[in-house]
Formats: C-alpha cells, sequence, structure tokens
C-alpha cells in the first residue's frame, strides 16, 4: 500500500474510537453475518424469498414457473438458501415445500424494501 492511503493524522475523538472497538470485539459473528447477507445478494434468491414472504409454502415446480425458470435452477438457489437458513423444507410424499424459515427473514426483506422505498 502507498504511502498516500494512510491515514497520519492521530486519533481525534479516543473516546468514540474506544467504544467503536469495544464494539466490534463484542460481536463475534462476522464472518457468519457476511455470509448471511452474501445469500440476498442474488437476485433469483430475493425473488424466491419474495414469493415465499407473499405465499408462506411453495413447492419448486411452483416457484420456477412463477419466475420463469427451470425447476434445476430454483433447485440450486433453494439449497443456497436452506444451507445459509434462510428457507426450510418439509416433504409430503415426492413434492418438497419450501418456506422462509423465520419471521427475521422475512422481517429483513421487507426492512430492504422499505429501504429501497419501494414500498
Amino acid at each position: 500500500m502507498s504511502k498516500d492511503n494512510v491515514c497520519d493524522c492521530k486519533c481525534i475523538h479516543r473516546e468514540r474510537a474506544d467504544v467503536a472497538i469495544v464494539s466490534l470485539k463484542n460481536i463475534k459473528c462476522f464472518g457468519e453475518l457476511s455470509n448471511f447477507f452474501k445469500t440476498f445478494g442474488d437476485e433469483t434468491r430475493l425473488k424466491i424469498i419474495c414469493i415465499l414472504d407473499s405465499q408462506n409454502e411453495m413447492c419448486v415446480c411452483d416457484i420456477a414457473y412463477s419466475l420463469s425458470m427451470t425447476k434445476s435452477a430454483i433447485s440450486h438457489q433453494l439449497k443456497f438458501l436452506k444451507e445459509n437458513g434462510l428457507v426450510v423444507s418439509r416433504k409430503i410424499g415426492k413434492i418438497v415445500f419450501y418456506s422462509l424459515a423465520d419471521e427475521h427473514v422475512k422481517d429483513i426483506f421487507e426492512l430492504g424494501i422499505v429501504h429501497m422505498g419501494e414500498k
């Protein structure tokens, strides 16, 4: 890194900096949190979350039809969402139904929409 990119000033507001350092030390899950938010970083996954938010529960075929995508593509995204704790599944016979894992996922999705000014 060049010297142009390094701040050469001393800490101006030590109390604020100390509080910031403590807050960083109190959170132990930055890696998991980063992965959690990366899961929201795909348009198709967001659309699946939107669909499940509106319908509570759907099978792969119906989600694929709703998004005009293949069942394979949807299954791949659902697997990713499930591995990251955003959706859960239940099986009835040969049909697997997917739903949002909990109210937190719904809340985060809906707050994102509100934040973007779309609601």
